[in-house]
């Protein structure tokens, strides 16, 4: 295989695959699947763009979609994860020499090698022989455990039917958009972000149980910015260290937030998933971090001694929930490191036994710690309401947060972190709790915390702001208050119950909205009050009011009083404030550049920007920016940072795939140039290049396809209303089951039957009609084909001479802004029908008293009995 000459670091792009002819002795490139232009001749050697990480991920997914067959995701996690691993490794280090800064492959060992190996019928065992134990033997940190057993006739078949299927995983691994040879990039982590979304959908399909080795990455996120390591200054001898490391995202996410490189070491019970964590280590450039197998509570493998653990700058931990065996091969009277003083956990109820280790491995005095616990360790008691009050008492405990139910894999129990510091522990006078279980959003079946929920939680803690039903600073009096004896059950301190909408039984007797309803609305009046004295006047009696205006113009008249006007322009001159601040950043924005810091500056912009906005939740706003992110602009950046501007703006060669059924499609819409070669520019599609420089082209291409969808639609009501089997188009119809439809050959026939019988002179009336708007239909199609046509010539000529300054204003005007600008209006509408919602809500419950309504109900009761009378019967 010959490959493109690579295009850069950030995101990598999928190089056309070529193959090497041997009866010509000539390199051929028979397909190339990208291609930067469409107005350059065939060059095979042509620089390629690159795959942006979306398809990347969506393509390997689709990939291990094929191996599923007899496996379950715990299964076949395993033999996919290896293959993302062998390749990333093979693709970096295979033709060196040298030892590598991550790992050795050793020759005859490499992905290449394997894929000599396709249709053996030794496949199997000639990659455990040939490919696997060269590649343990050459590196110490990994071990025969970490990897698959690739011969195993349960798991892949016998014969014939492992060697298919091994062949078609490595031809998986061998797509052109997989090629990792210049990955690795400065400000990017394609590889190991991959490897950590197939983890995360492993999780998901693996069932209750399977769920253990991989911990929700925005629950990560916020351990890794609460225990303050972000903060604090850090250098390659701090340590962080996971007991319970399970696939190792938890560390990983630790040593991003350092923001430099630091230590890393930890521990992990089952074997595989332990081989799985120092594969992740590799690929996330932590060569060094030190993973070890075995039970964390029975054979700790950290420590400095027989009788004393290691101990760390920063622990963090998701330890098994409720772990029924913890005790086994546990000396909990006489454990040698002394992990029990407080006190020995329930033997069925591992959770404080997994915290007391915690404990026990952080550094005296300065450690830092966060683990993830079930609710029930903050109020169960016995043994453990034992521990839980010398933890309080220790001044060691923070801090709770606790988090929505149903994030974690394996289970849907809600859960907490419990975040610990020894730093200044004896002078602590309180705990620090968040109440964060109503902030998440629906994820399939599982929930999943937002940008905005993470970003209010790490907000919140660190700041230690007190927030009405979300955050409290609670005293240690008031914990040991004997009605709360050391119980942090969260809805003991924090009531995040809703306020309930009471009725007004007197409102509803004598008419008038209760004032207490709309004192409620205080939020709006302080922004608005001269809004209220428009809106309500008193009532006839004290703690009463009623609207000024009809129920029907109560919208009407808030979105046009001069206050609320004066709102939605001061929300606006804060947006342009920001805007202006920080298009110069997106405008200078370049190739190099690094997304996340990119994405970092414009978010907490936007986020102080609106911190003082009324009435607006910033949060909500900032969440806005950041789902534009995920969806458009991270891999805007990614591109503009690998291609630049203008190269990144040119258009690529779309070619046909196969789908499931074997037959080769497009693989989707795409914008311009619907010919035998379709063409896609990623960062300036065609419809923003449209809109800017062909308006006027656009809309005569619109008119033609609304009247195109108009006379379709009169073809239709002709076809219901005569297609018939008594109607008048009834010979020309042509039926497929419930369908009918008439072909323009099937009407000039039957016209030129009928055009002399005096008979069928409405037969015939209706036929005219119908071939008229069929002849309509068809000079239309005809015109909007040549329009069509047009357009996508003329907008592929633009392309070639978009300038620097057209392809930024695109994206960042036309593109990002523009998006971004319709997000605060919308926000702005969402607070403004919230109070119009509202109060028509108030003025309908109590516009008709209860006398009004029993003189309706009488006045009905009459009528309904006149009626009956008139008809003999008598109530």
């Amino acid at each position: 295989m010959c490959r493109s000459p690579p295009v850069g670091a950030i995101r990598e792009s999928p190089y056309g695959s070529r193959k090497y002819r041997p009866e010509t002795g000539k390199r051929k490139c028979e397909r190339l699947t990208f291609r930067n232009s469409v107005t350059t001749a065939f060059e095979p050697e042509r620089v390629l763009m690159p795959v942006k990480k979306s398809d990347l991920y969506s393509s390997i997914w689709a990939s291990c979609d094929q191996l599923r067959g007899g496996m379950d995701a715990s299964q076949y996690k395993d033999y996919v994860l290896f293959m993302l691993f062998i390749k990333y490794v093979s693709d970096k280090y295979a033709d060196s020499d040298d030892f590598a800064p991550l790992v050795k492959i050793p020759r005859g060992a490499s992905f290449r090698d394997m894929v000599a190996l396709k249709g053996k019928s030794d496949i199997g065992d000639r990659i455990n022989t040939e490919v696997i134990r060269p590649l343990i033997d050459a590196n110490p940190k990994l071990a025969s455990s970490d990897f698959p057993n690739f011969n195993d006739a349960a798991k892949l078949g016998e014969g014939p039917a492992m060697v298919t299927l091994l062949t078609n995983l490595i031809a998986i691994f061998e797509k052109p958009e997989l090629d990792f040879s210049k990955n690795r990039a400065e400000h990017d982590d394609l590889l190991g972000d991959a490897y950590e979304y197939l983890m995360r959908h492993f999780a998901t399909d693996s069932g209750k149980s399977k769920g253990q080795f991989y911990t929700p990455s925005e629950v990560s996120r916020v351990i890794a910015k609460v225990i303050g390591i972000s903060g604090a200054k850090v250098a390659a001898s701090t340590r962080a260290y996971d007991p319970t490391c399970g696939s190792g995202s938890l560390l990983l996410k630790v040593a991003a937030e350092a923001r430099t490189r630091i230590t890393l070491e930890g521990q992990e019970k089952d074997v595989t998933t332990a081989g799985l964590a120092r594969m992740n280590m590799i690929l996330h450039g932590f060569a060094t971090a030190t993973i070890m197998s075995g039970d964390t509570l029975a054979d700790p493998k950290f420590k400095f001694s027989e009788r004393m653990l290691k101990t760390y700058d920063y622990v963090v931990a998701n330890p098994p929930f409720s772990d029924k065996a913890w005790s086994n091969g546990v000396d909990i009277d006489k454990d040698p490191y002394g992990r029990f003083s407080w006190g020995a956990p329930p033997p069925k109820q591992g959770d404080y036994a997994y915290l007391l280790h915690i404990l026990r491995s952080m550094r005296p005095q300065a450690g830092k710690g966060a683990c993830i616990l079930p609710h029930g360790v903050l109020f169960r008691g016995n043994a453990e309401a034992v521990i839980r009050e010398q933890l309080v008492r220790s001044g060691i405990l923070k801090g709770v947060i606790g988090l929505p139910a149903n994030l974690f894999y394996g289970t849907g129990i809600p859960a907490c972190i419990l975040v610990l510091d020894k730093e200044n522990a004896t002078a602590r006078k309180g705990v620090f709790l968040i109440d964060a279980s109503k902030g998440f959003i629906k994820d399939g079946a599982k929930n999943r915390l937002r940008e905005q929920d993470i970003h209010k939680i790490v907000d919140t803690f660190l700041r230690q702001v007190e927030i009405p039903r979300y955050s409290r600073m609670i005293p240690l009096d008031e914990i040991a208050d004997p009605r709360n004896d050391f119980n942090l059950n969260l809805p003991r301190y924090i009531d995040t119950s809703e306020p309930e909408d009471l009725q007004d039984i007197e409102g509803h007797l004598q008419g008038g909205i209760p004032v207490r309803d709309v004192d409620a609305l205080g939020a709006y009046w302080k922004v608005m009050p001269k809004l209220r004295e428009e809106l309500f006047e008193d009532a006839d009696r004290p703690g009463y009011c009623r609207l000024r205006v009809p129920a029907a113009e109560v919208k009407k008249s808030i979105f046009e009083h001069r206050q609320f006007l004066s709102f939605r322009k001061k929300v606006t001159a804060l947006f342009e404030v920001w805007r202006s601040e920080n298009e110069p950043q997106m405008l200078g924005f370049g190739k190099g550049g690094n997304p996340k810091q990119f994405i970092e500056l414009l978010s907490e912009g936007l986020l102080a920007s609106f911190e003082k906005a009324p009435l607006l939740d910033p949060y909500d706003l900032y969440q806005r920016l950041m789902e534009l992110w995920m969806e458009t602009m991270q891999d805007d950046a990614y591109l503009i940072a690998t291609e630049g501007w203008l190269q990144g703006a040119q258009p690529r060669e779309i070619v046909k795939v196969k789908n499931k059924d074997g037959k080769f499609v497009w693989p989707e819409e795409h914008d311009f140039l619907k010919g035998t070669r379709r063409f896609k520019s990623d960062l300036v599609p065609a419809a923003l290049v449209v809109d800017r420089f062909l308006p006027a082209e656009r809309d005569a291409l619109t008119a033609l396809d609304e009247a195109i969808a108009s006379l379709e639609q009169k073809l239709e009501e002709q076809r219901e209303e005569h297609g018939g089997e008594e109607g008048l188009l009834a010979e020309v119809v042509e039926r497929d089951g419930d369908k009918i439809k008439i072909s323009p050959k099937a009407v000039k026939d039957r016209l030129k039957a009928i055009a002399k019988d005096r008979d069928a002179k409405d037969e015939r009336k209706v036929l005219q009609e119908y071939q008229a708007l069929l002849d309509e239909l068809a000079k239309n199609k005809a015109h909007s084909k040549t329009a069509k046509e047009d357009l996508d010539e003329k907008t592929s000529a633009l392309y070639d001479r978009l300038t620097l300054a057209d392809v930024q204003a695109l994206v960042v005007q036309d593109k990002w802004l523009a998006r971004l600008t319709q997000s605060v209006q919308s926000e702005m509408e969402r607070v403004s029908q919230g109070l119009t919602t509202r109060v028509k809500v108030l003025a309908e419950r109590y516009e008709t008293p209860l006398p009004k309504l029993s003189e309706r109900v009488n006045e009905l009761e009459a009528k309904v009995s006149a009626h009956l009378a008139k008809m003999g019967f008598q109530l």
